[in-house]
């Protein structure tokens, strides 16, 4: 009996070990102590911002403590420098920036949102002016944006204030004008740069001034600097998805799908039934909304609303003759779909929505409908019209001319001007109609006229009857 019980004791104690053990395997290790790495080593752009947003979501998801950014950049596109900026500010999560080497100009903006900031001996960070692609400094309203935009990044930090006798001094954690400094070479602060020179601060002058909390080798360091020498570490690592969605995203690509669209759609009216214009404009407006509607941007009225637009633009060319109310209309909606799709509004709430990012999408939209506009109307000559063309053999180039024994005879008799009739195609302009049952080549004068309409006769030129729609 007593070998019973205490077998049935030692029992007990197994089931009880194993449930145990089984609890703490379902628990999540170190689930307390997680650090999620964000590397960013090129310059800042669509797929920089795309990384950004999947791997804070994937911090947030893995309860992350704290969010260390691996940074090493020469800068990048400010439009993509301020989301990720914001991004920061607006985290749960602590965010710690690590700077491998460079943080300039856009990679400066997204160091100083971060809570610290620590550096590898012989880093640099600053040099922040807006330039263009040329590496040129951009006009003065480009850098007064940044630098408000920057100065307003390093007083989110904050302040302290130091009473001494009778004076109340604020010491800024991260001071606002030395920010300023790293955009305008106009600045001047005794003692750290004179005026006529961009500031950039090495690792040590960064310490020096406030604008490095540490020195570290490696992201151990860091770690170790923010208490949290224990922690697990999890790195972002991206998918060929994201690189395709950030490709796709890009502000240049999305002005050259609406031309895609604009061009596509403009060839096809130019000559009906080629069929690839129309495919191209089709593909370009699925690659234009689709990475929107995944990012939950582009909603589906938004998407409608562009499609109802190109309907009302085509009724108004096939079906209303002149432009009108429904062409206007068209043009309206399709801009107004493609710009909202841009836009993180809800239905017309544009609470979320700065005036900035508003003009920046209006902006692409725009300026891809005037380049479609302008490069279809040259490429049409160009790949169509001219002899030379790639797709010259698409639209009749030869010509019968007069020296080489050609002689237009007038095979029409002139008697059926004023007569009437009726269409026996479809008349867009040009095709045929019925008159005294002999059917004619004819060329409507106004509008389009559909089959079966009654037509008058004007006048006659060019071998066909010039015709009008008898209303």
């Amino acid at each position: 009996m007593k070998r019973c019980t205490i077998l049935l004791a030692s029992l007990l104690l197994l089931l009880t070990s194993t449930v145990q053990a089984q609890a703490e395997d379902s628990t999540p290790k170190d689930s307390t102590h997680l650090v999620y790495r964000l590397p960013i080593f090129s310059n800042i752009n669509s797929t920089s911002w795309v990384h950004t947003q999947r791997g804070f979501a994937e911090a947030r998801e893995l309860q992350a403590k704290a969010i260390i950014i691996h940074l090493n950049t020469y800068g990048g596109e400010v439009l993509f420098a301020d989301s990720i900026r914001t991004k920061i500010l607006n985290s749960e999560i602590p965010v710690y920036v690590f700077i491998d080497n460079n943080a300039a100009s856009a990679g400066a903006l997204i160091s100083i949102a971060a809570k610290k900031i620590y550096m590898r001996p012989g880093a640099n960070i600053g040099a922040a002016t807006v330039v263009n692609q040329g590496g040129e400094q951009m006009p003065d309203k480009y850098q007064s944006y940044m630098r408000s935009t920057i100065r307003a990044t390093a007083e989110a930090h904050g302040h302290d204030t130091l009473i001494a006798g009778n004076d109340t001094i604020l010491q800024w954690r991260r001071d606002p004008r030395i920010a300023e400094a790293m955009v305008d070479d106009r600045v001047s602060i005794p003692g750290i740069i004179d005026s006529a020179k961009v500031l950039t601060f090495t690792t040590l002058e960064a310490m020096e001034h406030g604008y490095c909390d540490g020195i570290a080798n490696n992201i151990e360091e860091v770690k170790a600097q923010i208490g949290m020498s224990d922690a697990r570490i999890v790195s972002f690592r991206p998918t060929v998805f994201d690189g395709i969605k950030g490709f796709l995203t890009s502000p240049i690509l999305r002005g050259i799908l609406i031309l895609l669209i604009i061009g596509g759609i403009y060839f096809e009216l130019q000559s009906p039934g080629i069929g690839f214009p129309i495919l191209a404009a089709l593909i370009a407006a699925v690659l234009y909304f689709a990475p929107l509607y995944l990012d939950g941007l582009a909603a589906n009225w938004e998407i409608l609303l562009f499609i109802i637009g190109i309907a009302l633009i085509a009724l108004e060319i096939f079906v209303i003759p002149g432009f009108g109310v429904a062409g206007i209309s068209g043009i309206v909606m399709a801009v107004t779909g493609l710009t909202l799709s841009l836009l993180s509004n809800v239905v017309f709430d544009f609470s979320g929505v700065g005036d900035g990012e508003f003009m920046e999408a209006l902006l692409i939209v725009l300026g891809g409908l005037t380049g479609g506009i302008v490069l279809t109307i040259y490429l049409s000559h160009k790949l169509v019209g001219a002899e030379s063309g790639i797709f010259s053999r698409l639209a009749l180039q030869t010509s019968q001319d007069n020296d080489k024994g050609y002689i237009g005879v007038d095979s029409q008799p002139r008697t059926l001007v004023g007569q009437t009739g009726s269409a026996a195609t479809v008349l867009r302009p040009s095709g045929k109609v019925r008159i005294n049952d002999e059917v004619y080549d004819a060329r409507a004068m106004e509008g389009y006229i559909e089959k079966g309409d009654e037509i008058k006769v004007l006048s006659y030129s060019s071998g066909q009857l010039n015709v009008r729609k008898i209303k």
